[in-house]
């Protein structure tokens, strides 16, 4: 008979309390904590389902997805900025030298 949840944990707690709790029962009495509080938050969070591994892989290959986009996106922006700065660098240039003076 398995015992499930906070059972186990209780009967560790019990036991630790009838028997001065050695350091096997305080370990055991901390790994079925740990455990239990585990399985708790993954299922308040909606991941104690057997395709939750599938899913988080899929959310973390879509966060994934989204940082390269953005950053892809702000090189982009970037290049273009530094390309206008440019182009407004040379034809201020071309204004200061004259350079419209000789085309006309």
């Amino acid at each position: 008979m398995a015992l499930t949840d906070g059972a186990l944990l209780a009967q560790l707690i019990a036991q630790g309390a009838q028997e001065g709790a050695d350091l096997a029962t305080l370990r055991a009495i901390a790994e079925e904590a740990g455990e239990a509080a585990a399985g708790r938050a993954l299922a308040r969070l909606g991941l104690d389902d057997p395709a939750a591994a599938k899913d988080m892989g899929e959310l973390r290959g879509l966060l994934g997805a989204w940082r390269d986009a953005k950053r892809t996106a702000w090189k982009g922006v970037v290049g273009w900025i530094v390309r206008i700065a440019a182009a407004l660098l040379l034809a201020g240039l071309a204004a200061k030298f004259g350079f419209w003076d000789l085309i006309a």
